[in-house]
Protein backbone atom coordinates (compact mmCIF):
# COMPACT_ATOMS: atom_id res chain seq x y z
CA UNK A 1 0.00 0.00 0.00
CA UNK A 2 1.31 3.47 -0.87
CA UNK A 3 2.08 5.72 2.04
CA UNK A 4 0.28 9.06 1.71
CA UNK A 5 3.40 10.90 2.78
CA UNK A 6 5.53 9.14 0.18
CA UNK A 7 3.05 9.85 -2.59
CA UNK A 8 2.81 13.47 -1.51
CA UNK A 9 6.59 13.76 -1.46
CA UNK A 10 6.94 12.46 -5.02
CA UNK A 11 4.17 14.68 -6.29
CA UNK A 12 5.67 17.63 -4.45
CA UNK A 13 9.01 16.97 -6.12
CA UNK A 14 7.31 16.79 -9.50
CA UNK A 15 5.51 20.05 -8.79
CA UNK A 16 8.80 21.73 -7.91
CA UNK A 17 10.35 20.44 -11.13
CA UNK A 18 7.37 21.68 -13.14
CA UNK A 19 7.56 25.07 -11.44
CA UNK A 20 11.24 25.24 -12.35
CA UNK A 21 10.50 24.43 -15.99
CA UNK A 22 7.69 26.99 -16.10
CA UNK A 23 9.92 29.64 -14.54
CA UNK A 24 12.66 28.95 -17.08
CA UNK A 25 10.17 29.11 -19.96
CA UNK A 26 8.83 32.43 -18.64
CA UNK A 27 12.36 33.84 -18.36
CA UNK A 28 13.20 32.65 -21.87
CA UNK A 29 9.98 34.07 -23.30
CA UNK A 30 10.83 37.42 -21.71
CA UNK A 31 14.38 37.27 -23.09
CA UNK A 32 13.16 36.63 -26.63
CA UNK A 33 10.32 39.15 -26.51
CA UNK A 34 12.25 42.02 -24.93
CA UNK A 35 15.92 41.13 -25.18
CA UNK A 36 18.18 43.62 -26.92
CA UNK A 37 19.82 41.33 -29.43
CA UNK A 38 19.44 38.80 -32.22
CA UNK A 39 19.17 35.04 -32.78
CA UNK A 40 22.18 33.15 -34.12
CA UNK A 41 21.31 30.45 -36.67
CA UNK A 42 23.77 27.61 -36.01
CA UNK A 43 21.58 24.95 -37.61
CA UNK A 44 23.32 23.94 -40.86
CA UNK A 45 22.19 20.38 -41.59
CA UNK A 46 23.75 17.54 -43.57
CA UNK A 47 23.17 19.16 -46.94
CA UNK A 48 24.55 22.59 -46.06
CA UNK A 49 27.36 21.51 -43.71
CA UNK A 50 30.07 20.99 -46.40
CA UNK A 51 29.56 24.56 -47.67
CA UNK A 52 29.58 25.96 -44.12
CA UNK A 53 32.87 24.14 -43.43
CA UNK A 54 34.41 25.35 -46.72
CA UNK A 55 33.58 28.93 -45.80
CA UNK A 56 35.20 28.25 -42.43
CA UNK A 57 38.39 27.11 -44.18
CA UNK A 58 37.85 23.35 -43.80
CA UNK A 59 38.07 21.54 -47.14
CA UNK A 60 36.14 18.35 -47.89
CA UNK A 61 39.47 16.51 -47.92
CA UNK A 62 39.72 17.19 -44.17
CA UNK A 63 37.11 14.54 -43.36
CA UNK A 64 36.58 11.02 -44.63
CA UNK A 65 32.92 10.49 -43.78
CA UNK A 66 29.78 12.12 -42.40
CA UNK A 67 30.72 11.38 -38.79
CA UNK A 68 34.00 13.27 -39.11
CA UNK A 69 32.20 16.09 -40.95
CA UNK A 70 29.72 16.53 -38.10
CA UNK A 71 32.53 16.40 -35.56
CA UNK A 72 34.19 19.32 -37.34
CA UNK A 73 31.01 21.42 -37.62
CA UNK A 74 30.29 20.80 -33.93
CA UNK A 75 33.80 21.99 -33.08
CA UNK A 76 33.11 25.16 -35.08
CA UNK A 77 29.77 25.75 -33.33
CA UNK A 78 31.27 25.08 -29.91
CA UNK A 79 34.04 27.57 -30.66
CA UNK A 80 31.43 30.21 -31.52
CA UNK A 81 29.29 29.48 -28.44
CA UNK A 82 32.27 29.52 -26.07
CA UNK A 83 33.66 32.79 -27.44
CA UNK A 84 33.59 35.69 -24.95
CA UNK A 85 31.64 37.68 -27.57
CA UNK A 86 28.78 35.17 -27.67
CA UNK A 87 26.59 36.01 -24.68
CA UNK A 88 22.99 36.91 -23.91
CA UNK A 89 23.92 40.59 -23.82
CA UNK A 90 23.70 40.71 -27.62
CA UNK A 91 22.68 37.19 -28.68
CA UNK A 92 19.25 36.38 -27.26
CA UNK A 93 18.87 32.97 -28.90
CA UNK A 94 20.55 30.28 -30.98
CA UNK A 95 19.00 27.76 -33.38
CA UNK A 96 20.60 24.32 -33.23
CA UNK A 97 20.74 21.32 -35.55
CA UNK A 98 19.48 18.11 -33.91
CA UNK A 99 22.97 16.62 -33.71
CA UNK A 100 24.19 19.77 -31.98
CA UNK A 101 21.42 19.43 -29.40
CA UNK A 102 22.50 15.81 -28.87
CA UNK A 103 26.13 16.76 -28.22
CA UNK A 104 27.96 18.38 -25.31
CA UNK A 105 30.15 21.42 -24.85
CA UNK A 106 32.78 20.82 -22.18
CA UNK A 107 30.69 17.95 -20.79
CA UNK A 108 27.43 19.95 -20.63
CA UNK A 109 24.56 19.34 -23.10
CA UNK A 110 24.61 22.10 -25.71
CA UNK A 111 21.17 23.57 -24.94
CA UNK A 112 21.90 23.61 -21.20
CA UNK A 113 25.30 25.21 -21.82
CA UNK A 114 23.72 27.92 -23.98
CA UNK A 115 21.17 28.93 -21.36
CA UNK A 116 23.11 28.40 -18.14
CA UNK A 117 26.59 29.49 -19.24
CA UNK A 118 25.85 32.06 -21.96
CA UNK A 119 22.31 33.31 -21.17
CA UNK A 120 21.22 32.39 -24.71
CA UNK A 121 17.80 30.80 -25.40
CA UNK A 122 18.07 27.47 -27.30
CA UNK A 123 15.92 26.64 -30.34
CA UNK A 124 15.93 23.51 -32.54
CA UNK A 125 15.62 23.14 -36.31
CA UNK A 126 12.96 20.43 -36.79
CA UNK A 127 12.27 20.25 -40.53
CA UNK A 128 13.76 17.43 -42.59
CA UNK A 129 14.38 19.45 -45.71
CA UNK A 130 12.29 20.54 -48.68
CA UNK A 131 9.99 18.73 -51.08
CA UNK A 132 10.11 19.35 -54.84
CA UNK A 133 8.83 22.71 -56.05
CA UNK A 134 5.09 22.96 -56.70
CA UNK A 135 3.34 26.21 -57.67
CA UNK A 136 6.62 28.09 -57.29
CA UNK A 137 7.12 26.94 -53.69
CA UNK A 138 8.83 24.17 -51.75
CA UNK A 139 6.96 22.78 -48.77
CA UNK A 140 8.58 20.80 -45.98
CA UNK A 141 9.09 17.07 -46.32
CA UNK A 142 6.80 14.95 -44.13
CA UNK A 143 7.86 14.66 -40.48
CA UNK A 144 6.25 11.44 -39.19
CA UNK A 145 8.51 11.36 -36.12
CA UNK A 146 7.95 14.99 -35.12
CA UNK A 147 6.17 14.28 -31.82
CA UNK A 148 9.09 12.12 -30.67
CA UNK A 149 11.58 14.83 -31.67
CA UNK A 150 9.59 17.47 -29.79
CA UNK A 151 9.55 15.27 -26.68
CA UNK A 152 13.31 14.91 -27.02
CA UNK A 153 13.67 18.67 -27.41
CA UNK A 154 11.65 19.28 -24.25
CA UNK A 155 13.82 16.84 -22.33
CA UNK A 156 16.94 18.66 -23.58
CA UNK A 157 15.71 22.07 -22.38
CA UNK A 158 14.89 23.50 -25.81
CA UNK A 159 12.63 26.57 -25.77
CA UNK A 160 11.38 26.62 -29.35
CA UNK A 161 11.67 25.21 -32.85
CA UNK A 162 12.27 26.38 -36.41
CA UNK A 163 10.88 24.96 -39.63
CA UNK A 164 11.75 26.25 -43.13
CA UNK A 165 9.85 26.35 -46.42
CA UNK A 166 10.87 28.26 -49.56
CA UNK A 167 8.85 30.59 -51.79
CA UNK A 168 10.33 31.21 -55.25
CA UNK A 169 7.40 32.81 -57.06
CA UNK A 170 4.51 35.17 -56.34
CA UNK A 171 2.04 32.31 -56.66
CA UNK A 172 -0.92 32.76 -54.32
CA UNK A 173 -1.84 29.05 -54.32
CA UNK A 174 1.71 27.93 -53.53
CA UNK A 175 2.20 30.57 -50.82
CA UNK A 176 -1.09 29.65 -49.16
CA UNK A 177 -0.09 25.97 -49.14
CA UNK A 178 3.22 26.87 -47.49
CA UNK A 179 1.53 28.97 -44.82
CA UNK A 180 -1.11 26.29 -44.15
CA UNK A 181 1.58 23.66 -43.63
CA UNK A 182 3.73 25.94 -41.50
CA UNK A 183 0.87 26.73 -39.13
CA UNK A 184 -0.21 23.08 -38.94
CA UNK A 185 3.31 22.18 -37.79
CA UNK A 186 3.32 25.25 -35.52
CA UNK A 187 0.19 24.01 -33.75
CA UNK A 188 1.83 20.62 -33.25
CA UNK A 189 4.83 22.35 -31.69
CA UNK A 190 2.64 24.51 -29.44
CA UNK A 191 0.78 21.41 -28.25
CA UNK A 192 4.11 20.18 -26.85
CA UNK A 193 4.70 23.43 -24.96
CA UNK A 194 7.38 24.74 -27.34
CA UNK A 195 7.54 28.02 -29.27
CA UNK A 196 7.48 27.61 -33.08
CA UNK A 197 9.47 29.83 -35.41
CA UNK A 198 7.53 29.75 -38.68
CA UNK A 199 9.94 30.31 -41.58
CA UNK A 200 8.51 30.76 -45.10
CA UNK A 201 11.67 32.05 -46.82
CA UNK A 202 11.27 34.16 -49.96
CA UNK A 203 14.17 33.65 -52.38
CA UNK A 204 15.98 36.99 -52.68
CA UNK A 205 16.87 36.63 -56.39
CA UNK A 206 13.37 36.25 -57.86
CA UNK A 207 11.99 39.03 -60.07
CA UNK A 208 8.62 39.11 -58.30
CA UNK A 209 10.01 39.12 -54.74
CA UNK A 210 8.04 42.20 -53.65
CA UNK A 211 4.77 40.74 -54.93
CA UNK A 212 5.48 37.41 -53.22
CA UNK A 213 6.11 39.25 -49.96
CA UNK A 214 2.77 41.04 -50.19
CA UNK A 215 0.97 37.73 -50.72
CA UNK A 216 2.90 36.15 -47.87
CA UNK A 217 2.17 38.99 -45.45
CA UNK A 218 -1.56 38.75 -46.13
CA UNK A 219 -1.61 34.95 -45.78
CA UNK A 220 0.32 35.16 -42.51
CA UNK A 221 -2.02 37.80 -41.08
CA UNK A 222 -5.04 35.63 -41.89
CA UNK A 223 -3.43 32.58 -40.26
CA UNK A 224 -2.45 34.57 -37.17
CA UNK A 225 -6.00 35.82 -36.76
CA UNK A 226 -7.06 32.20 -36.28
CA UNK A 227 -4.56 31.44 -33.48
CA UNK A 228 -6.77 32.40 -30.52
CA UNK A 229 -4.50 33.43 -27.67
CA UNK A 230 -1.49 31.40 -28.84
CA UNK A 231 1.72 33.09 -29.97
CA UNK A 232 4.25 32.11 -32.61
CA UNK A 233 7.46 33.60 -33.95
CA UNK A 234 8.10 34.42 -37.60
CA UNK A 235 11.38 34.18 -39.51
CA UNK A 236 11.17 36.07 -42.78
CA UNK A 237 13.40 37.17 -45.63
CA UNK A 238 14.40 40.82 -45.37
CA UNK A 239 11.63 42.61 -47.32
CA UNK A 240 12.04 44.67 -50.47
CA UNK A 241 9.85 47.45 -49.02
CA UNK A 242 10.97 48.60 -45.54
CA UNK A 243 8.44 47.91 -42.77
CA UNK A 244 6.26 45.78 -45.06
CA UNK A 245 5.97 43.37 -42.16
CA UNK A 246 5.06 45.99 -39.55
CA UNK A 247 1.52 44.54 -39.22
CA UNK A 248 3.12 41.20 -38.31
CA UNK A 249 5.47 42.82 -35.80
CA UNK A 250 2.47 44.47 -34.13
CA UNK A 251 0.17 41.43 -34.25
CA UNK A 252 -0.87 40.20 -30.77
CA UNK A 253 -0.23 36.57 -31.75
CA UNK A 254 3.42 37.21 -32.67
CA UNK A 255 6.08 36.97 -29.97
CA UNK A 256 8.86 38.19 -32.28
CA UNK A 257 9.65 38.65 -35.95
CA UNK A 258 13.21 37.73 -36.95
CA UNK A 259 14.93 38.07 -40.31
CA UNK A 260 17.13 35.66 -42.25
CA UNK A 261 20.01 36.98 -44.32
CA UNK A 262 19.02 34.85 -47.31
CA UNK A 263 22.30 35.14 -49.18
CA UNK A 264 22.90 38.86 -48.63
CA UNK A 265 26.34 39.76 -47.32
CA UNK A 266 26.47 40.83 -43.69
CA UNK A 267 26.80 44.51 -44.58
CA UNK A 268 23.87 44.33 -47.02
CA UNK A 269 21.71 42.38 -44.57
CA UNK A 270 22.49 44.77 -41.72
CA UNK A 271 21.69 47.81 -43.85
CA UNK A 272 18.29 46.41 -44.88
CA UNK A 273 17.49 45.15 -41.39
CA UNK A 274 18.14 48.54 -39.81
CA UNK A 275 15.32 50.01 -41.92
CA UNK A 276 12.73 47.61 -40.48
CA UNK A 277 11.16 48.49 -37.14
CA UNK A 278 10.82 45.77 -34.53
CA UNK A 279 12.58 43.00 -36.49
CA UNK A 280 15.77 41.39 -35.22
CA UNK A 281 18.30 39.27 -37.09
CA UNK A 282 18.50 35.50 -37.23
CA UNK A 283 21.56 35.20 -39.44
CA UNK A 284 23.61 32.13 -40.35
CA UNK A 285 26.11 32.77 -43.14
CA UNK A 286 26.14 36.50 -42.39
CA UNK A 287 27.08 35.72 -38.79
CA UNK A 288 29.97 33.37 -39.58
CA UNK A 289 31.27 35.42 -42.53
CA UNK A 290 35.01 36.01 -41.99
CA UNK A 291 35.49 33.27 -39.39
CA UNK A 292 38.20 30.71 -40.09
CA UNK A 293 39.49 27.51 -38.54
CA UNK A 294 42.99 28.86 -39.18
CA UNK A 295 42.51 31.94 -36.97
CA UNK A 296 44.03 32.05 -33.51
CA UNK A 297 41.52 32.23 -30.68
CA UNK A 298 42.24 35.95 -30.32
CA UNK A 299 41.69 36.55 -34.04
CA UNK A 300 38.57 34.40 -34.06
CA UNK A 301 37.05 36.12 -31.02
CA UNK A 302 37.79 39.56 -32.50
CA UNK A 303 36.19 38.66 -35.85
CA UNK A 304 33.15 37.12 -34.18
CA UNK A 305 32.85 40.08 -31.80
CA UNK A 306 32.87 42.50 -34.75
CA UNK A 307 30.16 40.46 -36.50
CA UNK A 308 28.00 40.27 -33.37
CA UNK A 309 28.37 43.98 -32.68
CA UNK A 310 27.28 44.91 -36.21
CA UNK A 311 24.31 42.52 -36.32
CA UNK A 312 23.23 43.59 -32.83
CA UNK A 313 23.38 47.27 -33.84
CA UNK A 314 21.23 46.60 -36.91
CA UNK A 315 18.76 44.56 -34.87
CA UNK A 316 18.12 47.32 -32.35
CA UNK A 317 18.25 50.19 -34.87
CA UNK A 318 14.63 49.69 -35.87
Amino acid sequence: MDLPGARQGVNGHERLENMGVEMTKAQQTERVAKGNGFIAALDQSGGSTPKALRLYGVAETAYANETEMFDLIHAMRARIIKSPAFTGDKVVGAILFEQTMDRDIDGTPTATYLWQQRGVVPFLKIDKGLDAEVDGCQMMKPMPDLDALLDKANAAGIFGTKERSVISAANAKGIQAVVDQQFAVGRQVLAKGLMPIIEPEVTISIADKAEAENLLRDALLKALDGMGDQKVMLKLTLPTVPNLYAPLVDHPNVLKVVALSGGYSRDEANAILAKNRGIIASFSRALTEGLSAQQSDAEFDAALGKAIDSIHAASIAG
